[in-house]
């Protein structure tokens, strides 16, 4: 009788303290740096329609200050999200079983894509923060569908900034959001799985993982200590560096983002690109747009900015670059700047 053939061997708590622990971790992990903060930062919305200051409030003019400043701020703003998903992305790499994941977002149809970006819901992270674990998602060998649905789902989808947007810019941008977040999120990420092709993955493979990740090999600090190293250098410098050169672009590119927009549709397709390519921390956008349109900036540059600059940005793709196929990224970056548009032209119809 051939292995395959035979019954997975038991799994006892040598193996459930594995799955068990990650789950602790993320749940830990999530209520101090999301859950928390973001359930108080909901009565502030409520009481003040505001969750803040523009993080581009600075009219900055020398291209080197403007990166120091920018990336202060920034990194002051994300660095315990950008820690957690690390060691998040660590983690889910040596302690969930590989035949789960497979199991559940390793095939290349939508229902692998929609689970992916389900996922994504609790975690309310960031672009950037949300890298990481897509990496490790991609390294376990989920699909491509199922790890970007999770990775641009992570900010789109996030119900905290959802309730932010309602109490701060009107419950329809928010509508408007979460109806066109729902098409980037799962519309982009299985266009991307189609061109990436057929992953065929037959039972008799999964249960062959199932089998051989019964057995460690290694101690779990080992392997961990390895996994959060690999992950770290591969995605974290690359992201400081471009969040640094995204902050003397601002020099050039923000002076000219003013209430002389008005409802020009001709910022359309700038502002789509900027906020495609341009990196903020989560639920940014809201007081960024918020100031613009206090200055005059109408509702359809208004609303390509609230779709593109939380769902991706340039720093995220960099991350990305070892994980996913080049095209599938410039394909994923071009489609969301195409929706940004097209939900600027609906928002200026409808709200």
């Amino acid at each position: 009788m051939s292995l395959l053939s035979t019954a997975a061997p038991s799994r006892g708590w040598s193996f459930w303290w594995k799955p068990a622990l990650f789950v602790l971790v993320a749940c830990i992990g999530l209520y101090y740096v999301k859950w928390s903060p973001y359930y108080a930062k909901a009565f502030l919305a409520a009481d003040n329609h505001s969750i803040g200051a523009s993080i581009l409030n600075d009219a900055p003019t020398a291209p080197l200050a403007a990166a120091l400043t920018y990336a202060k701020v920034y990194f002051l703003a994300i660095w315990k999200a950008a820690v957690l998903a690390v060691i998040l992305g660590s983690l889910l790499q040596v302690l969930i079983p590989r035949d789960w994941l497979l199991r559940l977002f390793g095939r290349a149809g939508f229902a692998s894509t929609v689970r992916g970006g389900l996922f994504a819901l609790p975690g309310m992270m960031c672009s950037c923060c949300a890298a990481p674990v897509a990496a490790s998602m991609r390294r376990s060998n989920v699909s491509v569908g199922a790890a970007l649905a999770f990775w641009i789902g992570n900010p789109v989808l996030n119900p905290a900034t959802l309730v932010f947007m309602g109490f701060v810019l009107g419950w329809g941008f928010t509508a408007l959001r979460l109806v066109a977040g729902i098409v980037l999120v799962f519309g982009v990420s299985w266009v991307a799985q189609r061109m990436s092709g057929p992953q065929a993955l037959p039972e008799a493979a999964v249960e062959a993982v199932s089998e051989a990740s019964t057995v460690d090999v290694q101690p779990f600090l080992v392997r961990w200590g390895r996994t959060l190293w690999q992950l770290f250098w591969s995605t974290i410098p690359i992201y400081i560096l471009a969040v640094l050169v995204l902050g003397a672009v601002r020099v050039w590119v923000f002076p000219h983002i003013d209430g002389a927009m008005a409802n020009s549709l001709m910022w359309l397709l700038p502002l789509a690109i900027i906020g495609t390519l341009f990196v903020i921390p989560t639920a940014a956008e809201i007081p960024i747009v918020q100031t613009m349109m206090t200055l005059g900036m109408g509702t359809a540059p208004a609303v390509a900015l609230l779709m593109t600059l939380p769902s991706i940005s340039l720093p995220s793709l960099l991350m990305l670059r070892k994980d996913f196929d080049g095209r599938v990224l410039v394909s994923v970056a071009l489609m969301t700047m195409g929706i940004g548009v097209v939900s600027g032209l609906i928002g200026a119809a409808v709200l």
